[in-house]
Protein backbone atom coordinates (compact mmCIF):
# COMPACT_ATOMS: atom_id res chain seq x y z
CA UNK A 1 0.00 0.00 0.00
CA UNK A 2 1.55 3.08 -1.05
CA UNK A 3 1.22 6.38 1.56
CA UNK A 4 -0.98 8.79 0.05
CA UNK A 5 -3.80 5.74 -0.16
CA UNK A 6 -2.92 5.19 3.82
CA UNK A 7 -2.85 8.61 4.76
CA UNK A 8 -6.30 9.14 3.37
CA UNK A 9 -7.18 6.02 5.37
CA UNK A 10 -5.89 7.65 8.63
CA UNK A 11 -7.96 10.61 7.86
CA UNK A 12 -10.97 9.19 7.38
CA UNK A 13 -10.86 7.12 10.70
CA UNK A 14 -10.18 10.36 12.88
CA UNK A 15 -13.15 12.14 11.41
CA UNK A 16 -15.38 8.81 11.89
CA UNK A 17 -13.87 8.69 15.45
CA UNK A 18 -14.27 12.25 16.67
CA UNK A 19 -17.83 12.38 17.07
CA UNK A 20 -17.94 9.12 18.42
CA UNK A 21 -15.50 10.15 21.49
CA UNK A 22 -17.16 13.48 22.13
CA UNK A 23 -20.61 11.73 22.33
CA UNK A 24 -19.00 8.92 24.92
CA UNK A 25 -17.38 11.68 26.97
CA UNK A 26 -21.02 13.58 26.97
CA UNK A 27 -22.29 10.66 28.22
CA UNK A 28 -19.59 10.15 30.66
CA UNK A 29 -20.21 13.55 31.91
CA UNK A 30 -23.71 12.84 32.62
CA UNK A 31 -23.61 10.33 34.14
CA UNK A 32 -20.78 11.72 36.45
CA UNK A 33 -23.14 14.88 36.96
CA UNK A 34 -26.30 12.70 38.20
CA UNK A 35 -24.19 11.47 40.59
CA UNK A 36 -23.28 14.73 41.97
CA UNK A 37 -27.06 15.63 41.89
CA UNK A 38 -27.98 12.80 43.66
CA UNK A 39 -25.47 13.00 46.65
CA UNK A 40 -26.45 16.66 46.56
CA UNK A 41 -30.23 15.76 47.13
CA UNK A 42 -30.55 13.08 48.74
CA UNK A 43 -30.58 13.00 53.00
CA UNK A 44 -29.02 9.56 53.19
CA UNK A 45 -25.80 8.29 53.13
CA UNK A 46 -24.20 4.92 52.30
CA UNK A 47 -24.65 3.95 56.20
CA UNK A 48 -28.29 3.96 57.88
CA UNK A 49 -29.45 6.36 59.37
CA UNK A 50 -29.36 10.66 59.10
CA UNK A 51 -26.12 12.97 59.83
CA UNK A 52 -28.12 16.55 60.18
CA UNK A 53 -26.11 17.68 62.85
CA UNK A 54 -25.22 21.28 61.79
CA UNK A 55 -29.01 21.94 61.19
CA UNK A 56 -29.32 19.99 65.18
CA UNK A 57 -31.54 17.39 63.73
CA UNK A 58 -31.94 14.00 65.48
CA UNK A 59 -31.48 11.53 63.34
CA UNK A 60 -31.55 7.22 63.63
CA UNK A 61 -28.70 4.53 63.90
CA UNK A 62 -28.28 1.06 64.61
CA UNK A 63 -32.03 1.29 65.39
CA UNK A 64 -31.86 3.81 68.42
CA UNK A 65 -31.34 7.48 68.08
CA UNK A 66 -28.43 9.93 68.40
CA UNK A 67 -29.25 13.37 69.52
CA UNK A 68 -26.90 15.87 70.36
CA UNK A 69 -25.98 17.93 74.05
CA UNK A 70 -28.34 20.86 72.59
CA UNK A 71 -31.00 18.33 71.59
CA UNK A 72 -31.03 17.01 75.44
CA UNK A 73 -31.27 20.58 77.02
CA UNK A 74 -33.75 21.71 74.52
CA UNK A 75 -35.92 18.68 75.39
CA UNK A 76 -34.82 18.73 79.01
CA UNK A 77 -33.97 15.27 78.83
CA UNK A 78 -32.61 13.57 81.83
CA UNK A 79 -30.45 10.58 82.21
CA UNK A 80 -29.72 8.46 85.50
CA UNK A 81 -28.25 5.25 86.45
CA UNK A 82 -30.33 2.81 87.44
CA UNK A 83 -29.53 1.27 90.91
CA UNK A 84 -31.65 -0.52 93.57
CA UNK A 85 -33.60 1.81 96.10
CA UNK A 86 -35.64 0.44 98.66
CA UNK A 87 -39.29 0.09 97.53
CA UNK A 88 -41.87 2.30 99.62
CA UNK A 89 -44.70 0.27 99.43
CA UNK A 90 -47.37 2.86 99.62
CA UNK A 91 -51.01 2.10 99.32
CA UNK A 92 -53.40 4.60 97.47
CA UNK A 93 -56.59 5.18 98.29
CA UNK A 94 -59.85 7.90 98.39
CA UNK A 95 -60.02 10.07 101.50
CA UNK A 96 -62.09 12.12 102.45
CA UNK A 97 -61.71 15.22 104.77
CA UNK A 98 -63.70 15.50 107.65
CA UNK A 99 -63.96 17.73 110.70
CA UNK A 100 -62.50 16.35 114.05
CA UNK A 101 -65.19 15.28 116.18
CA UNK A 102 -62.81 15.12 119.19
CA UNK A 103 -62.48 18.92 118.49
CA UNK A 104 -65.77 19.81 117.82
CA UNK A 105 -68.98 20.63 119.78
CA UNK A 106 -72.72 20.63 118.71
CA UNK A 107 -74.65 23.75 120.72
CA UNK A 108 -78.57 22.43 121.03
CA UNK A 109 -81.24 23.24 123.57
CA UNK A 110 -82.33 20.95 126.16
CA UNK A 111 -85.94 21.93 126.42
CA UNK A 112 -88.28 23.43 124.24
CA UNK A 113 -87.63 27.08 123.38
CA UNK A 114 -88.13 30.46 120.93
CA UNK A 115 -84.95 32.16 119.37
CA UNK A 116 -84.67 35.69 120.73
CA UNK A 117 -81.89 36.76 119.59
CA UNK A 118 -78.40 35.76 117.75
CA UNK A 119 -75.18 36.46 118.39
CA UNK A 120 -72.65 34.91 116.55
CA UNK A 121 -72.64 33.97 112.41
CA UNK A 122 -71.25 31.02 110.58
CA UNK A 123 -67.60 31.89 110.32
CA UNK A 124 -66.90 33.69 113.33
CA UNK A 125 -64.00 32.74 115.38
CA UNK A 126 -65.39 31.93 119.09
CA UNK A 127 -63.95 31.26 122.85
CA UNK A 128 -64.99 29.18 125.61
CA UNK A 129 -67.95 30.94 127.55
CA UNK A 130 -68.82 33.73 124.79
CA UNK A 131 -73.41 33.60 124.35
CA UNK A 132 -73.98 32.08 120.97
CA UNK A 133 -77.48 32.58 120.89
CA UNK A 134 -80.54 33.73 123.29
CA UNK A 135 -83.45 31.69 123.87
CA UNK A 136 -86.64 32.07 125.78
CA UNK A 137 -88.56 29.27 127.33
CA UNK A 138 -91.99 28.84 129.77
CA UNK A 139 -90.17 25.83 131.03
CA UNK A 140 -87.44 27.90 132.04
CA UNK A 141 -88.98 30.93 133.56
CA UNK A 142 -90.55 28.06 135.54
CA UNK A 143 -87.60 26.05 136.93
CA UNK A 144 -85.92 29.70 137.32
CA UNK A 145 -88.77 31.04 139.85
CA UNK A 146 -88.75 27.90 141.34
CA UNK A 147 -84.98 28.21 142.27
CA UNK A 148 -85.53 32.08 143.64
CA UNK A 149 -88.12 30.41 145.77
CA UNK A 150 -86.31 27.60 147.08
CA UNK A 151 -83.09 29.50 147.69
CA UNK A 152 -85.27 32.52 149.61
CA UNK A 153 -86.34 29.49 151.87
CA UNK A 154 -82.87 27.83 152.28
CA UNK A 155 -81.02 31.50 153.36
CA UNK A 156 -84.05 32.29 156.15
CA UNK A 157 -84.12 28.31 157.10
CA UNK A 158 -80.53 28.68 157.50
CA UNK A 159 -80.14 31.72 159.30
CA UNK A 160 -82.65 30.64 162.01
CA UNK A 161 -80.48 27.42 162.70
CA UNK A 162 -81.40 24.35 163.58
CA UNK A 163 -82.20 25.13 166.78
CA UNK A 164 -85.13 26.98 166.16
CA UNK A 165 -86.52 24.66 162.92
CA UNK A 166 -86.88 21.34 163.12
CA UNK A 167 -84.31 19.16 161.16
CA UNK A 168 -86.95 17.77 158.75
CA UNK A 169 -87.69 21.77 157.95
CA UNK A 170 -83.91 22.27 157.35
CA UNK A 171 -83.25 19.42 155.19
CA UNK A 172 -86.37 19.93 152.98
CA UNK A 173 -85.32 23.65 152.64
CA UNK A 174 -81.58 22.37 151.57
CA UNK A 175 -82.68 19.58 149.06
CA UNK A 176 -85.33 22.02 147.69
CA UNK A 177 -82.24 24.36 146.70
CA UNK A 178 -80.38 21.79 145.57
CA UNK A 179 -83.08 20.51 143.41
CA UNK A 180 -84.06 23.51 141.53
CA UNK A 181 -80.36 24.18 140.77
CA UNK A 182 -80.28 20.64 139.10
CA UNK A 183 -83.01 21.47 137.00
CA UNK A 184 -81.27 24.70 135.52
CA UNK A 185 -78.58 22.56 135.11
CA UNK A 186 -80.40 20.43 132.71
CA UNK A 187 -81.93 22.62 130.95
CA UNK A 188 -78.71 24.33 129.39
CA UNK A 189 -77.72 26.90 132.46
CA UNK A 190 -74.38 26.71 133.44
CA UNK A 191 -73.69 26.97 137.19
CA UNK A 192 -72.16 30.35 136.69
CA UNK A 193 -75.46 31.66 135.57
CA UNK A 194 -77.48 29.96 138.46
CA UNK A 195 -74.94 31.68 140.93
CA UNK A 196 -75.52 34.97 139.12
CA UNK A 197 -79.19 34.69 138.95
CA UNK A 198 -79.53 33.04 142.58
CA UNK A 199 -78.31 35.66 143.71
CA UNK A 200 -81.06 38.22 142.77
CA UNK A 201 -84.18 39.25 144.58
CA UNK A 202 -86.65 40.41 141.91
CA UNK A 203 -89.35 37.72 140.55
CA UNK A 204 -89.00 39.32 136.99
CA UNK A 205 -85.51 37.36 136.80
CA UNK A 206 -87.46 34.58 136.35
CA UNK A 207 -87.73 35.45 132.80
CA UNK A 208 -87.29 32.30 131.11
CA UNK A 209 -84.78 33.76 129.21
CA UNK A 210 -81.23 32.08 128.70
CA UNK A 211 -78.26 31.76 126.55
CA UNK A 212 -76.31 29.03 125.19
CA UNK A 213 -72.58 29.25 125.23
CA UNK A 214 -69.59 27.72 123.44
CA UNK A 215 -67.76 25.39 125.29
CA UNK A 216 -64.68 25.05 122.87
CA UNK A 217 -62.65 28.03 120.98
CA UNK A 218 -63.10 27.28 117.51
CA UNK A 219 -65.00 28.40 114.21
CA UNK A 220 -68.57 28.75 113.63
CA UNK A 221 -69.26 26.03 111.19
CA UNK A 222 -72.85 25.74 111.62
CA UNK A 223 -76.01 27.86 112.06
CA UNK A 224 -78.62 26.60 110.57
CA UNK A 225 -81.76 28.73 112.18
CA UNK A 226 -83.31 32.00 112.12
CA UNK A 227 -84.99 34.23 114.70
CA UNK A 228 -87.96 33.62 116.02
CA UNK A 229 -87.88 29.90 114.97
CA UNK A 230 -89.28 27.85 117.78
CA UNK A 231 -86.68 24.85 118.48
CA UNK A 232 -87.04 21.50 120.18
CA UNK A 233 -84.63 19.56 122.36
CA UNK A 234 -81.49 18.28 120.66
CA UNK A 235 -82.27 20.78 117.35
CA UNK A 236 -78.83 21.56 116.33
CA UNK A 237 -78.41 25.64 115.84
CA UNK A 238 -74.66 25.71 115.71
CA UNK A 239 -71.36 23.38 115.49
CA UNK A 240 -68.28 24.91 116.93
CA UNK A 241 -64.75 23.45 115.87
CA UNK A 242 -61.50 23.58 116.26
CA UNK A 243 -60.11 22.85 112.78
CA UNK A 244 -56.60 23.42 113.62
CA UNK A 245 -56.06 19.39 113.28
CA UNK A 246 -58.77 17.47 110.64
CA UNK A 247 -59.47 14.03 109.79
CA UNK A 248 -58.90 12.17 106.90
CA UNK A 249 -61.57 9.35 105.99
CA UNK A 250 -59.97 6.58 103.67
CA UNK A 251 -61.48 3.57 102.72
CA UNK A 252 -59.22 0.51 101.85
CA UNK A 253 -59.90 -3.03 101.16
CA UNK A 254 -59.11 -5.30 104.59
CA UNK A 255 -55.72 -7.16 102.92
CA UNK A 256 -54.64 -3.28 102.37
CA UNK A 257 -56.04 -2.39 105.83
CA UNK A 258 -53.68 -5.33 107.40
CA UNK A 259 -50.29 -3.76 105.95
CA UNK A 260 -50.64 -0.60 107.36
CA UNK A 261 -50.96 0.25 111.34
CA UNK A 262 -51.17 3.18 113.85
CA UNK A 263 -48.76 5.47 113.37
CA UNK A 264 -47.82 5.02 109.76
CA UNK A 265 -46.78 7.94 107.30
CA UNK A 266 -48.87 8.86 105.28
CA UNK A 267 -49.41 11.88 102.66
CA UNK A 268 -52.76 13.56 100.82
CA UNK A 269 -53.01 15.11 97.41
CA UNK A 270 -55.02 17.97 97.71
CA UNK A 271 -55.16 21.27 95.36
CA UNK A 272 -52.16 19.83 93.26
CA UNK A 273 -50.09 19.42 96.78
CA UNK A 274 -49.11 16.37 99.06
CA UNK A 275 -49.16 17.87 102.35
CA UNK A 276 -47.88 14.70 105.53
CA UNK A 277 -50.03 13.60 107.67
CA UNK A 278 -50.03 10.67 109.89
CA UNK A 279 -52.54 7.26 110.25
CA UNK A 280 -54.19 7.61 113.73
CA UNK A 281 -56.97 4.99 114.01
CA UNK A 282 -58.04 1.64 111.95
CA UNK A 283 -61.37 0.61 112.42
CA UNK A 284 -62.44 -2.65 113.19
CA UNK A 285 -65.76 -3.09 111.24
CA UNK A 286 -66.00 -3.36 107.44
CA UNK A 287 -68.65 -0.56 105.92
CA UNK A 288 -71.65 -2.84 104.94
CA UNK A 289 -72.51 -1.55 101.32
CA UNK A 290 -68.62 -1.25 100.29
CA UNK A 291 -66.92 -3.78 102.24
CA UNK A 292 -63.98 -1.66 102.92
CA UNK A 293 -62.43 -0.95 106.07
CA UNK A 294 -62.19 3.32 107.22
CA UNK A 295 -58.75 4.20 107.95
CA UNK A 296 -58.65 7.50 109.84
CA UNK A 297 -55.10 10.01 109.35
CA UNK A 298 -55.06 13.45 111.27
CA UNK A 299 -53.55 16.37 109.25
CA UNK A 300 -52.63 19.21 110.94
CA UNK A 301 -54.65 22.54 109.39
CA UNK A 302 -52.88 25.55 110.93
CA UNK A 303 -53.40 27.74 108.02
CA UNK A 304 -57.29 27.02 107.03
CA UNK A 305 -56.65 25.73 103.60
CA UNK A 306 -58.49 22.48 104.43
CA UNK A 307 -62.37 21.92 104.80
CA UNK A 308 -64.51 19.86 105.61
CA UNK A 309 -66.14 17.49 102.65
CA UNK A 310 -63.06 17.83 100.01
CA UNK A 311 -62.16 14.41 98.31
CA UNK A 312 -58.78 14.22 98.28
CA UNK A 313 -56.03 10.77 97.11
CA UNK A 314 -54.79 9.54 99.99
CA UNK A 315 -51.33 7.57 99.92
CA UNK A 316 -50.40 5.42 102.80
CA UNK A 317 -46.51 3.73 103.52
CA UNK A 318 -47.11 0.05 104.10
CA UNK A 319 -45.70 -1.89 106.79
CA UNK A 320 -43.16 -4.16 105.04
CA UNK A 321 -41.37 -1.55 103.19
CA UNK A 322 -37.83 -3.43 103.50
CA UNK A 323 -38.02 -4.46 99.73
CA UNK A 324 -35.28 -3.06 96.91
CA UNK A 325 -36.13 -3.19 93.59
CA UNK A 326 -35.17 -0.85 90.53
CA UNK A 327 -37.63 2.31 90.50
CA UNK A 328 -38.83 4.24 87.47
CA UNK A 329 -40.78 7.45 87.14
CA UNK A 330 -44.35 6.48 85.41
CA UNK A 331 -43.44 9.03 82.17
CA UNK A 332 -39.88 6.97 81.16
CA UNK A 333 -42.19 3.72 81.12
CA UNK A 334 -43.74 3.78 77.91
CA UNK A 335 -45.54 1.64 74.98
CA UNK A 336 -43.97 0.34 72.28
CA UNK A 337 -45.19 0.03 69.21
CA UNK A 338 -45.65 -3.85 69.30
CA UNK A 339 -47.64 -2.73 73.01
CA UNK A 340 -44.94 -4.25 75.19
CA UNK A 341 -43.61 -1.55 78.21
CA UNK A 342 -40.54 -0.36 77.16
CA UNK A 343 -37.25 2.48 78.24
CA UNK A 344 -35.00 4.40 76.58
CA UNK A 345 -31.29 3.73 77.59
CA UNK A 346 -28.22 5.26 76.63
CA UNK A 347 -26.34 2.73 74.53
CA UNK A 348 -23.04 5.02 74.39
CA UNK A 349 -22.80 8.80 74.43
CA UNK A 350 -25.56 10.58 72.61
CA UNK A 351 -27.33 7.62 71.84
CA UNK A 352 -30.21 6.30 72.79
CA UNK A 353 -31.89 2.62 72.23
CA UNK A 354 -35.31 1.62 72.92
CA UNK A 355 -35.31 -1.41 75.89
CA UNK A 356 -38.23 -3.56 76.81
CA UNK A 357 -39.03 -3.85 80.50
CA UNK A 358 -41.78 -5.73 82.60
CA UNK A 359 -43.85 -3.59 85.19
CA UNK A 360 -43.75 -5.89 88.61
CA UNK A 361 -46.21 -3.39 90.51
CA UNK A 362 -47.45 0.51 90.63
CA UNK A 363 -46.22 2.83 93.12
CA UNK A 364 -47.60 5.88 93.19
CA UNK A 365 -45.67 8.34 90.72
CA UNK A 366 -43.26 4.92 90.51
CA UNK A 367 -43.03 1.71 89.18
CA UNK A 368 -40.81 -1.18 89.62
CA UNK A 369 -39.49 -2.96 86.68
CA UNK A 370 -37.37 -6.06 86.09
CA UNK A 371 -35.99 -7.18 82.78
CA UNK A 372 -33.16 -4.36 83.07
CA UNK A 373 -30.17 -4.64 84.85
CA UNK A 374 -28.88 -2.44 87.60
CA UNK A 375 -26.23 0.33 86.61
CA UNK A 376 -27.67 0.82 83.15
CA UNK A 377 -28.41 4.58 82.36
CA UNK A 378 -31.93 5.24 81.47
CA UNK A 379 -33.92 8.04 80.08
CA UNK A 380 -36.29 9.71 83.19
CA UNK A 381 -37.55 12.33 81.58
CA UNK A 382 -37.92 13.39 77.96
CA UNK A 383 -38.82 9.60 77.16
CA UNK A 384 -41.63 10.61 75.34
CA UNK A 385 -39.04 13.34 72.93
CA UNK A 386 -36.98 10.29 72.33
CA UNK A 387 -39.69 7.94 71.15
CA UNK A 388 -41.63 10.95 68.74
CA UNK A 389 -38.07 11.68 67.51
CA UNK A 390 -37.39 7.84 67.11
CA UNK A 391 -40.87 7.29 65.42
CA UNK A 392 -40.26 10.35 62.64
CA UNK A 393 -36.35 9.46 61.94
CA UNK A 394 -37.66 6.03 61.19
CA UNK A 395 -40.31 6.92 58.72
CA UNK A 396 -38.30 9.61 56.81
CA UNK A 397 -35.67 6.89 56.54
CA UNK A 398 -38.06 4.26 55.16
CA UNK A 399 -39.94 6.53 53.08
CA UNK A 400 -37.45 9.20 51.91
Amino acid sequence: MNKPYYTVLLSLFLVLAKPLSAADNHGHEDEHKHEMTSQVHSDEPASAGTYRDEHDHAHEEEGGLRLSARQRRQAGIRIETLLPKPIENQIEAPGEIRLNNYTTRQVTPRIEAQVIERHVRMGDRVTVGQPLVSLSSVAMSKAQATLLTAQYEWQRVRKLGRKVVSERRYQEARIAAQQARASLLAYGMTAEQIDRLAKGSQVELASGRFELLAAIDGTVVHDNFVVGQMVAPGDRMFVVSDESQLWVEARLDPLSAYRIREGSLARILVNDQWLACRVTQIHHELDETTRTLSVRLTIPNPDDRLHSGQFVTVRIEADDSDEMGLLLPNDAVLHSPDGDWQVFVEHEPDLFKPMEVEIVRQLGDRVLVEGIEAGTRVVTDGAFFVQSELAKSSFDVHNH
